[in-house]
């Protein structure tokens, strides 16, 4: 929580990608994408949960080894080519919020093709 405000962070990954075969799973510097955003929210105590939201029972165990939570699997209209952010978000609050019991006021999307952020970046956003 950070100045009252419930925050959930959201790391958006589905597996079926057409340029890279799972590409969330490539590393950079021996780290998963995946980890790497797991790693960088780690770091951000303000964080009231870190989700992963995925159609893989791969990613959910890489995302677990990373301190991701996976209260849910995104389904397979969510998973494909034409998979939109905003619906794949809406889908990611509500499941959220119900796991959780809680009402976020901040949604972050954590993206794991984004692999040079650093927790400053997160946080300069938030604020």
């Amino acid at each position: 929580m950070l100045d009252g405000k419930f925050i959930l962070a959201v790391v958006p990954a589905r597996s079926s990608s057409k340029g890279v075969a799972d590409k969330n799973l490539r590393k950079l510097a021996g780290i998963s994408l995946i980890g790497r955003a797991g790693l960088v929210l780690g770091e951000l105590d303000f964080l009231d949960a870190r989700v992963i939201s995925t159609d893989s029972p791969g990613y959910v165990e890489e995302a677990a080894r990373f301190g991701l939570d996976a209260p849910f699997i995104r389904p397979a209209v969510l998973s494909g080519d034409d998979a939109g952010i905003v619906e794949t978000m809406q889908h990611a609050i509500a499941e959220s919020e119900a796991h959780y019991s809680v009402r976020f006021d901040v949604t972050l999307i954590i993206e794991p093709s984004s692999p040079m952020r650093i927790a400053a970046d997160v946080t300069g956003a938030v604020r």
